[in-house]
């Protein structure tokens, strides 16, 4: 976590979350729908707004990833697609599946893994390198969560590596990650010890990555502005502050309150901002400009993404494991999202964004941004459906228009929908291929990327 008091940076947690493995190399220019999908929907990319990036973020991937403009436009473009393909081939794997990533500077390959040889065929049919390997992600899953429940900060971090097909325990002491292994019963043959030298820490320190103040003392940065009802404010990281602290703004006037908060076990909060303050759809992107959110799609293993905060500003690095697990000496917090990108007490709380889709706030880490290091954060959506919260985006389809058929069925717009989850909609059935939270424009037969029609 990464909150900052007026004079020392405290240490705090990390967050909650979510599980994506997946992802496949779409061509940057031929983002089609799928066959057989409604003339109405739309390719992944499209939907996502994936070709639509602001200039300030693809700069910011220049630097930090090492890319030109058109590779960075071209990385987005596939990494939506990927996801999209990668969500279809895990609905239809099923058990075997064991995981999807994408690699290249412009995310151009696929890989999906599984357990059995018979779906290779079906994996490289739809475009992806296909891989055998020895086991399944839920076991590995199942796996982590064993360790997770006897978990100490001498093993603080476990995650699974879809790429080795192994579940990770990053240890600060020696012979750690083997004496939580035995005690769980976790077979030695699932476990690759990483011995590291620093633990993470919490990074504690209305638009996504300005600053604001807690009542006690301290400074986090804003997540992302949402509303429930008509109420605005924003999602935050749990640890920088309780229900009923007040809040004030990057200018120091009165701004709200913490309404609800988690930590740890997950990082989640939301505060409601007063009448002074409006919600936008933006984050700070580099240089202040705004950086505009256009959806909550969790990205795959690989994908790029770039954070905000009032520290350290805007700083871009890659997705590496989801679900991960971080002890701190508060304890444990589950499921929040490791990446490459670097943050400093102050950063907390703060904007992590993939091209336009909201991706989570920022909740620990270890290293800084002169030398690198490593972050976490609590996935959005989670927030969202726990708190009923509404995330502000910007540029939506009006929908339909007057005289136009409003299509029946469970489906509805604002309603956070997991990986799996079922809607009907027109009177056909369709499963959620990638958690998000519906909005008008994104009704099941218009983005294949995100339901398939069962």
């Amino acid at each position: 976590m990464l909150r900052r008091h007026a004079r020392a940076a405290c240490t705090a947690l990390a967050a909650a979350g979510m599980v994506l493995a997946g992802l496949q190399a779409g061509s940057a220019t031929a983002a089609q729908p799928s066959p057989g999908t409604s003339p109405g929907a739309q390719s992944a990319a499209r939907a996502l707004g994936a070709a639509d990036a602001r200039p300030e973020l693809l700069a910011a991937m220049g630097r930090d990833l090492g890319l030109t403009r058109a590779q960075a436009e071209r990385r987005l473009v596939n990494e939506a697609e990927a996801g999209a393909t990668a969500a279809r081939l895990r609905d239809r794997l099923g058990a075997s599946f064991a995981g999807a990533w994408v690699d290249g500077a412009e995310s151009g390959t696929l890989t999906v893994a599984t357990t059995r040889a018979a779906e290779l065929d079906a994996i490289r049919a739809s475009g992806a390198t296909a891989r055998l390997v020895g086991h399944d992600l839920a076991a590995l899953d199942r796996a982590k969560a064993a360790l997770d429940r006897a978990a100490d900060a001498s093993a603080p971090v476990r995650y699974v590596d879809v790429r080795a097909n192994v579940l990770v325990v990053e240890e600060v002491r020696p012979g750690a990650a083997a004496r939580l292994a035995a005690a769980t019963g976790v077979p030695a043959r699932l476990v690759r010890a990483v011995r590291v030298a620093e633990a993470p820490r919490p990074l504690y320190d209305l638009r996504g990555g300005d600053a604001y103040y807690m009542g006690g003392g301290g400074r986090c940065s804003v997540g992302f502005p949402v509303t429930r009802g008509t109420t605005q404010g924003f999602a935050t990281a749990g640890h920088c502050g309780r229900a009923g602290q007040s809040t004030s703004g990057f200018n120091q006037v009165a701004q709200g309150s913490f309404q609800a908060s988690v930590f740890p076990g997950n990082d989640m909060a939301w505060v409601a901002a007063n009448s002074s303050w409006t919600a936008t759809p933006y984050v700070k992107g580099s240089g202040g400009a705004n950086v505009q959110v256009s959806g909550s799609v969790l990205q795959p293993v690989g994908a790029s993404v770039c954070r905000s905060g009032s520290t350290t500003g805007w700083h871009c690095g890659t997705i590496q494991q989801h679900n991960t697990s971080v002890t701190y000496a508060e304890g444990t917090v589950g499921g929040v999202t490791r990446t490459t990108v670097c943050a400093e007490p102050g950063d907390s709380g703060g904007s992590y964004i993939s091209g336009s889709q909201a991706q989570g706030v920022t909740s620990g880490g270890s290293g800084n941004c002169s030398s690198g290091g490593t972050t976490y954060f609590q996935p959005l959506n989670p927030i969202l459906s726990a708190y009923g919260l509404t995330l502000r985006t910007g540029g939506t389809d009006p929908g339909p228009g007057p005289g136009e058929p409003q299509p029946g069925g469970t489906w509805k717009a604002g309603t956070v929908y997991a990986a799996g989850a079922t809607v009907t909609y027109g009177g056909a059935t369709y499963r959620c291929l990638q958690g998000h939270q519906a909005q008008t424009g994104w009704e099941p037969p218009a983005v294949p990327s995100l339901w398939q029609r069962v």
